[in-house]
């Protein structure tokens, strides 16, 4: 498993790579994902977070996470867009996971826990998305949720 961490400027310092990385593979692991995989964590700003929910989601409001999937639909492929290529290193490109610190920062104070559980938890939500899980509809979401608080549990040792 290969994760790649980013953090906007002014942001390096806040969160640890090698536990950011932690969290993100436990996620992995858990869905028995292929260890030959690869996905992209980004540390951001609340602006710039803002700037991708409206330039690809339309938006106009920031948000704790975002997550571009790179792994092919499910449903039936738009009609003007190619799907993705397999890339001649075998490795699959899972996507990225966005993370505005400041909104989680702030959510952290609302539930009374604290930024390290709030990271963690975006965190298992963005790989989530990027695994195919939605929450559009009840039984989806019930799914996403279950699967979210299992692997909480199974990081327990890494929010303290």
């Amino acid at each position: 498993m290969e994760i790649n961490v980013l953090f906007d400027e002014g942001l390096k310092d806040c969160l640890e790579v090698s536990w950011l990385k932690a969290i993100a593979e436990q996620v992995l692991a858990a869905e028995h994902t292929d260890p030959g995989v690869e996905m992209g964590l980004v540390i951001a700003s609340q602006r710039r977070v803002k700037q991708l929910n409206k330039t690809y989601l339309g938006e106009d409001e920031p948000t704790d996470v975002l997550a571009f999937s790179m792994l092919p639909s499910q449903g039936e492929p738009e009609p003007d867009l190619l799907p993705f290529t397999t890339p001649p290193d075998g490795i699959a490109h899972l996507g990225e996971v966005i993370i505005s610190y400041p909104q989680a920062v702030k959510q952290a104070g609302e539930h009374r826990h604290s930024v390290k559980r709030e990271v963690a938890i975006l965190i298992i939500h963005g790989v989530l998305h990027l695994l195919g899980y939605d929450h559009d509809t009840l039984k989806p979401k019930r799914l996403m949720s279950a699967r979210e608080t299992a692997i909480l549990n199974l990081a327990k040792g890494e929010l303290e």
